[in-house]
């Protein structure tokens, strides 16, 4: 599977599993909401265990990038808020050093 989209599918999976508490707490959803979000969990720790990567931490941090934007397009999709510029600027800065971390040229 193609990095770009382990990681796309990856933040859907994080976003979706942390959103899953956030309704059972915050907005006063049934504790049943808990068990879609610790599958969704699982499933996001698995998919970045796909990432081509020769450290862990290399793959988390340019995870980091992607999961913002996804974040923000969760933002105006699912809770019907509208990134502001602000938003999408911070957004791009990240995707843009998440593609530094991922695709550097690597040796000493």
């Amino acid at each position: 599977m193609a990095t770009p989209l382990v990681y796309i599918l990856a933040a859907l999976a994080e976003i979706g599993g942390c959103f899953a508490f956030w309704a059972w707490l915050r907005l006063g959803k049934s504790p049943l909401w808990l068990v879609p979000g610790v599958i969704s969990l699982a499933l996001f720790a698995w998919l970045l265990t796909l990432v081509p990567s020769d450290a862990a931490g290399r793959a988390y941090a340019a995870y980091g990038g992607v999961y913002i934007a996804m974040s923000l397009l969760w933002l105006w999709t699912i809770e019907g808020m509208r990134p502001d510029r602000w938003d999408l600027a911070g957004s791009a800065i990240c995707v843009v050093g998440a593609c530094v971390i991922l695709f550097g040229p690597r040796g000493a």
